[in-house]
């Protein structure tokens, strides 16, 4: 036996095993995850959990903001569902390689060290949680695009709670420019990131802020 044939061989064990150590797909089930923000450029611990690429655009419409103060993004301001001052905005889906709800409910959980109770999930069987309006929304788009369920992560706003102000533009703005050093430098990175669609009044007003605009890329 060759050098070649021998460093072939090992090639094709190792690679058998990587594929044998990926959770398998369910084939009979299709369980949707929904994103918006980090989630689609930072998979990170959920990767091994999805199989095919993010389908941009095709989840359900919701209305969005960045009006989420947010401890892992250094403090900066990330966007979440926010019916009282977001604006209807597209979102995405990847496919999760779980077949049961929970399994892939507990998956996003993990990577965005969220408790369970702060993801939302719908089965067009009738199952459901997370706020009851958004879980009516996504349950309706499931069943017109033929995904039989759907997790999403179902963080609230907590910008008035944080910093004892009602949201606005101005104050989210003013709120951005009391940040410094790396802190400001995710919250630019964060914002500049999200994709193109997530046009929120936040974000077409830091497009006209000069000051915003001059900040270098973290």
């Amino acid at each position: 036996m060759g050098c070649a044939t021998v460093i072939r061989d090992v090639h094709a064990i190792v690679f058998t095993l990587r594929t044998l150590s990926q959770p398998m797909a369910d084939p009979g089930r299709s369980i949707a995850i929904i994103g918006w923000g980090s989630l689609i450029w930072d998979l990170e611990v959920l990767a091994p959990h999805v199989t095919g690429d993010w389908a941009m655009t095709a989840g359900p419409v919701l209305p969005l903001e960045f009006s989420r103060i947010s401890a892992k993004r250094k403090m900066g301001l990330v966007v979440c569902i926010d019916p009282a001052v977001g604006v209807d905005c597209p979102t995405h889906v990847i496919r999760s390689r779980r077949g049961r709800l929970a399994d892939a409910a507990a998956d996003l959980a993990a990577r965005e060290r969220a408790p369970l109770d702060l993801i939302g999930a719908v089965d067009i069987a009738g199952d459901s949680a997370g706020r009851a309006e958004i879980a009516a929304l996504v349950a309706g788009w499931c069943r017109r695009t033929g995904w039989d369920g759907a997790v999403w992560t179902d963080l609230r706003p907590n910008f008035a709670e944080t910093t004892g102000q009602t949201f606005s533009l101005q104050a989210a703005q003013a709120y951005l420019r009391t940040l410094a050093g790396e802190n400001l430098e995710e919250a630019h990175r964060y914002i500049q990131n999200a994709p193109a669609g997530t046009q929120t009044p936040l974000r077409q007003a830091l497009a006209a802020d000069g000051w915003w605009q001059g900040l270098s890329p973290g």
